[in-house]
């Protein structure tokens, strides 16, 4: 049998992302409790590329790139390109282990002038655990992983508005063919969809060429989860993101972006302590479609603590002559739902048919946190040069 501590490693290490940079404040009022929104494979709230990841996770409405997939896969019908590939690393809560990481690879198609369509897989690896019984006796070992792939397809309404849907399975394994009090874990699956929106048009500032842009993305509508024969099931990190994207071509070599997301678990809100006892685990007992819709209205503290389950990400990013690029932003997240808050900065350097993007998670505390010095290293591919470059010296060649 598994000492319950193991498990509980496990999850802290899957659910980190959640924990606060700062002491959590106390107190007996309602208003001012830690009251985090939970839900179950959390990994799924990681920003997986560094361009966004460099930018405080403001993704949603920036130009598209094959990493749209999971920002706002609408965007897609909008890329420059026909043909893109995205990888990218992050070896994730190295202050704490050094064996977890994320790995994303993402793609797009442009089928014609109206659709293209995407595909990702995200595969978390919660690097190697060892499993003891009651006495402390080795029984095992395990690698505990969880992973996501997804579809997408993005149709142009209009010249200025497109929309996308994403069918996505999930998979996560974080103690499968142990025990815990008897009873037996396994690996548990899931299916979820998103839709979203994009809306871009060029404008002129004082003279200057520009483009606005916004977008909505409403993610990881799907059933619920289960590890075990519970009755009792985790709700998936469904989310609501809504950005803005303002870009002005300063002069032929030099623009600059500035770019604003809003996000929002559709979670239930926990209304009671967490405890072994069924008779507190209302919340969880709700139905997908009651508690998304129910997340707007469901805080204990009521509408001053629905607004702080709100995060803010605020990017900026500067190209020099679509070559070089300096990105940097800030995330905020409220100190009773988590409260995550860092600034981030990053780098992206386009050479030939490649392209590599770096991003920092620059501390903020004296106070050493998980997410202190995290990084994250993406490589893309630009299959139109490549091919400009085959003919061009196929034509050398003749």
């Amino acid at each position: 049998m598994i000492r319950s501590a193991f498990l509980i490693v496990i999850i802290v290490c899957g659910s980190v992302v959640q924990l606060p940079l700062k002491a959590q404040p106390s107190g007996n009022q309602i208003n001012e409790r830690v009251n985090t929104v939970n839900t179950a494979v959390p990994f799924f709230r990681i920003t997986p590329d560094s361009r966004a990841g460099a930018m405080g996770d403001a993704g949603i409405a920036v130009s598209p790139d094959a990493n749209a997939n999971f920002h706002n896969p609408s965007k897609l019908t909008f890329a420059e390109k026909d043909v893109g590939i995205s990888m990218t690393y992050t070896p994730w809560l190295r202050a704490l282990v050094n064996d977890i990481y994320l790995g994303y690879l993402s793609g797009h198609y442009r089928v014609d002038e109206l659709q293209s369509i995407g595909i990702s897989m995200r595969y978390f690896s919660l690097g190697n655990i060892q499993f003891t019984d009651r006495n402390g006796e080795n029984i095992g070992e395990s690698n505990p992983n969880e992973f996501a792939l997804d579809a997408s397809y993005s149709r142009k309404l209009s010249d200025n508005f497109s929309t996308g849907l994403t069918l996505r399975f999930i998979y996560s394994n974080l103690a499968a063919g142990q025990q815990v009090n008897g009873v037996s874990v396994k690996p548990a699956t899931a299916a979820s969809a998103d839709i979203s929106f994009y809306y871009t048009k060029d404008l002129e500032i004082s003279g200057t060429p520009a483009n606005f842009s916004a977008g909505l993305n409403i993610s990881n509508l799907g059933n619920k989860i289960t590890y075990t024969q519970s009755a009792i099931k985790d709700f998936l990190p469904a989310n609501m993101g809504l950005g803005t994207n303002l870009k002005v071509d300063v002069d032929d070599y030099n623009s600059l972006s500035f770019a604003f997301d809003v996000n929002k678990l559709l979670a239930p809100t926990p209304t009671e302590k967490l405890s072994s006892d069924s008779t507190t685990l209302a919340y969880r007992k709700k139905s997908v479609p009651s508690g998304v819709l129910g997340s707007f209205s469901d805080a204990p503290g009521g509408f001053r603590e629905e607004l702080r389950e709100f995060n803010i990400s605020i990017g900026g990013e500067y190209w020099y002559n679509d070559q070089f690029a300096v990105r940097a932003g800030y995330f905020w997240e409220h100190a009773t739902k988590g409260n995550r808050k860092f600034f981030t900065a990053g780098l992206g350097v386009k050479y030939s048919v490649f392209g590599l993007d770096f991003a920092y998670i620059i501390p903020t505390s004296s106070q050493r946190h998980p997410l202190d010095n995290v990084m994250r290293f993406t490589l893309k591919f630009d299959f139109e040069a490549f091919q400009s470059q085959n003919q061009g010296g196929g034509d050398n060649a003749n």
